[in-house]
């Protein structure tokens, strides 16, 4: 069903789309790729909500030449007004003759809705070709869309028997500074942190991204602590 080319367009597009990692959520992480006559004519990604989509950003690097091309884009194309216009009213504008894509958007203002407006305009549609891997790309919006619900990562430092602390309680650090840049990554990559008050009282911690490079792309997750008795300290580090 696939030709190699398709794999390598659609490769390219997941690879464009994991650029906004850290930049689009609470937006899906989207990559788009024009392909005409063989070559690719434009590219394009999400870079941060607000700003063009995928598809927006690659017709503008195409210009003319987006007439006829194939679409290859790593989520169904939006067909709502949002903070943007609709990106399929901009994909059949152009002249575009067909898209592949990844999967369909699970926003229930969307849903099949973009793919269908595509095909009322004439241009061909394909689905499916790297669902799995644009679905991890955006595990926690197609939760929350789907189930209403955050996709949660759970990070817990401990020894390799079991521990989260020495015999003397101390537990910074037991873990290495390779892992302690995983936990960067990923704080980075959500929308929030979140822990207990009882971390709070214990370790003091700031619960930021401290990866200049990371911060310095906006990352910046939303800080919550649980603290059903208010016992938060006004000197927390954190505030």
């Amino acid at each position: 069903m696939w030709s190699a080319d398709d794999h390598r367009h659609m490769a390219r597009a997941l690879a464009l789309g994991r650029l906004g990692l850290y930049t689009a959520h609470p937006n899906p992480r989207v990559g788009c790729v024009l392909v005409k006559d063989g070559a690719v004519v434009g590219e394009g990604w999400h870079r941060r909500a607000g700003e063009p989509h995928a598809e927006v950003v690659a017709l503008r690097a195409a210009g003319r030449r987006a007439r006829g091309a194939s679409c290859y884009v790593t989520l169904e194309p939006c067909c709502h007004q949002g903070r943007t216009p609709p990106c399929t009213e901009s994909l059949v504008g152009a002249g575009i003759a067909r898209v592949i894509l990844a999967m369909t958007d699970p926003n229930p203002a969307v849903q099949g809705r973009g793919c269908q407006a595509l095909a009322e305009a004439g241009i061909a549609i394909s689905m499916g070709l790297g669902e799995g891997e644009a679905t991890r790309l955006n595990r926690g919006f197609v939760k929350r869309m789907r189930f209403g619900l955050p996709g949660v990562t759970a990070k817990t430092a401990m020894s390799l028997d079991g521990r989260v602390a020495l015999c003397s309680g101390a537990s910074r650090w037991i873990t290495s500074q390779a892992a302690r840049a995983d936990v960067q990554r990923l704080r980075a990559q959500s929308s929030a942190i979140l822990t207990g008050i009882g971390t709070v009282l214990e370790d003091d911690p700031l619960l930021s991204v401290r990866d200049p490079v990371l911060a310095g792309a906006g990352a910046a997750p939303l800080r919550v602590v649980l603290d059903t008795r208010l016992r938060m300290p006004p000197s927390a580090r954190m505030l």
